[in-house]
């Protein structure tokens, strides 16, 4: 089956589509994380809010504890549970329920699936290319523009190794 890329017309304009037109995409790594997932914004045309529908299977957790400096999510619970953990607490979200990670929040969250059953719910955020994302359990510190990850605690004093010297 040939399936469309995205719902554009002929005549350049994206038109409304149902969901179950949008391809499913996966990622896993290793046993802990994983998900299935529609990137319903790209689908759709968008560019400066991304939407996406995903699955948490059970047992899973969707991405490492981490917070955005630029970038804010937003989580809605369509159907089953799962866990949130921000910062040191805990909470049980299920259909219905709903919670935003401001940008530059720099309290971590992540999302757990502790039930038997699959959890269904759509993120929603804005992509910036010049996104920081912040992993405090491994010191990660992730810079989008570059496609990089650095060690928090290989931070420099501003004017360090540089000669302030007098030139002659």
């Amino acid at each position: 089956m040939n399936r469309k890329q995205n719902s554009v017309d002929a005549d350049g304009v994206f038109e409304p589509f149902p969901i179950a037109d949008v391809p499913w995409q996966e990622f896993s790594h290793g046993e802990r994380f994983g998900m299935r997932f529609q990137h319903l914004s790209d689908y759709g045309g968008g560019t400066q809010i991304g939407i996406a529908n995903e699955v948490l299977a059970p047992g899973k957790q969707a991405n490492p504890f981490h917070y955005h400096m630029l970038e804010e999510e937003h989580v809605l619970v369509l159907e089953g549970s799962l866990t949130l953990r921000l910062g040191e607490k805990t909470y049980v979200l299920s259909a219905g329920h709903y919670v935003c990670f401001p940008a530059g929040q720099k309290v971590g969250h992540s999302l757990f699936n502790h039930t038997s059953q699959p959890c269904r719910y759509l993120i929603i955020g804005n992509p910036n290319r010049n996104d920081v994302a912040v992993f405090p359990e491994t010191g990660r510190v992730s810079v989008k523009l570059m496609g990089e990850g650095y060690r928090r605690s290989a931070t420099m004093d501003y004017w360090e190794d540089i000669d302030a010297g007098d030139k002659t």
